[in-house]
């Protein structure tokens, strides 16, 4: 076994939960001891809670432990939903008064970074800490990522209007660089359907230019040295806007890190979250 490899198979004892919500259910999933802190994991797009198999024996031992089936991802089907993505910080609010906790340590990938910096916007005295993996500053002029962001989105319908596969193949390939982890995001990916997207256009709530938004809580930005020049140059100028942050690069890794090398990872978000309590 590489350094990096960690089992798939989970030790810890997870309870699969629902949220009923009108016309739809969100599916969330705990483990670890109720009387410690509680790490919520937020995944990336067209992934789901599995994106953090790798963490969940790690963190629970210490932690509390929540993984979440975002709206239209996994188990959380769309339905006959009107929410949008973006109703994701009300269902994490939920989930915290459900378990018990006033705060907690956010930990997001990619579309999780926005969603947990959408929930501090909301929530700001909620957060304990926040780790931001292959993320950007959802306040900041994105002039230069949301052109990007376009082009790309043509190249996912083109992709997905043909071939729903293609388009998952793809997803998956850019994700991750490790075959092995491209062909777990893939199995996530399989349960992301043409009627999903219709829920990711509530992204558009959360990308506004915001003025004097203040960091009330530690802040760790990550970012894989394999992931895309443009994503490593604005996690990059993030941290150096915001003087508070701690940075760090990921060798060896692509966009989510945390599948591609999930031991360092670990490491240094745990280190961080203990540093910073």
């Amino acid at each position: 076994m590489k350094d990096n490899d960690v089992s798939n198979e989970i030790e810890s004892l997870i309870e699969q939960k629902e949220l009923k919500q009108n016309g739809y259910s969100v599916f969330y999933y705990a483990t670890g001891d109720k009387e410690k802190e509680l790490i919520v994991f937020l995944h990336p797009a067209f992934a789901d809670h599995r994106c953090f198999d790798k963490q969940i024996d790690y963190f629970a031992k210490e932690f509390r432990v929540v993984t979440i089936d975002m709206l239209g991802h996994g188990l959380s089907t769309v339905e006959k939903a009107k929410d949008k993505i973006d109703h994701t910080i009300h269902h994490i609010d939920t989930i915290l008064k459900n378990e018990g906790y006033s705060k907690a340590h956010l930990v997001g990938v990619s579309m999780g970074t926005l969603i947990a910096q959408y929930y501090a916007l909301h929530y700001p005295d909620k957060v304990q800490s926040m780790t931001i993996l292959g993320g950007y500053d959802i306040n900041a002029n994105n002039k230069e990522i949301s052109r990007a962001q376009r082009t790309e989105n043509i190249k996912w319908i083109f992709k997905a209007l043909f071939s729903m596969n293609s388009f998952r193949r793809y997803v998956s390939s850019v994700s991750v660089s490790r075959p092995s982890e491209q062909a777990r995001f893939y199995e996530m990916a399989s349960l992301f359907t043409r009627k999903s997207f219709v829920c990711m256009s509530g992204l558009g709530n959360i990308l506004k230019q915001r003025d004097n938004i203040t960091v009330n809580y530690p802040l760790l930005i990550l970012s894989g040295n394999k992931d895309l020049e443009l994503a490593r140059r604005m996690s990059k100028k993030w941290h150096d806007s915001e003087p508070t942050s701690k940075f760090q690069m990921i060798e060896n890794a692509g966009h989510c890190a945390n599948m591609d090398d999930p031991n360092t990872f670990n490491r240094i978000v745990m280190n961080f979250i203990k540093q910073d309590k």
